[in-house]
């Protein structure tokens, strides 16, 4: 199966790249890799903004984190065109903004882990840092970078 028929009954639509918040580009490629810049949380068009153990439970930040990798794969198509030519998705790096005494980053992160693994299969098993910080760009709940293998 395609990613295109896992993506269509899973009922996603793949969002256009979004526009650079500051001085970076939202992805390179170096031969096989590609390298997707961080992409936030967004809900309804706009920095999902709050912090994990204060405003947001643990549920509520994996569906933020799941948002961010709907936004990431919007990215990848637009990198290399056709997502099926996705050999890997090797690593994913997940900023969480949290409180000083939040610990499930890992959990919240899982809501990006878990898709890629839905859309890719066994090529969506990646490597993985999850960290907890004061803060993201625009108070944003999540951050996401992620780099694939191509053919």
């Amino acid at each position: 199966m395609s990613v295109y028929d896992r993506l269509k009954q899973l009922g996603i639509e793949l969002p256009p790249v979004a526009i650079p918040a500051a001085a970076y580009v939202p992805f390179v490629q170096t031969g096989k890799l590609v390298f997707l810049s961080g992409h936030i949380a967004r809900r309804d068009g706009k920095p999902w903004v709050g912090q994990l153990g204060r405003e947001i439970d643990t549920a509520t930040g994996k569906q933020a984190a799941r948002a961010v990798a709907i936004d990431l794969l919007g990215t990848l198509q637009a990198a290399i065109a056709d997502l099926d030519k996705v050999e890997r998705i090797v690593k994913v790096m997940s900023l969480v903004n949290s409180t000083a005494d939040f610990t499930e980053q890992h959990l919240v992160t899982n809501g990006c882990s878990e898709l890629l693994a839905e859309v890719f299969g066994d090529k969506g098993s990646h490597a993985r840092s999850a960290f907890g910080v004061a803060q993201v760009p625009m108070g944003a709940c999540v951050e996401i970078e992620l780099i694939a293998q191509v053919a």
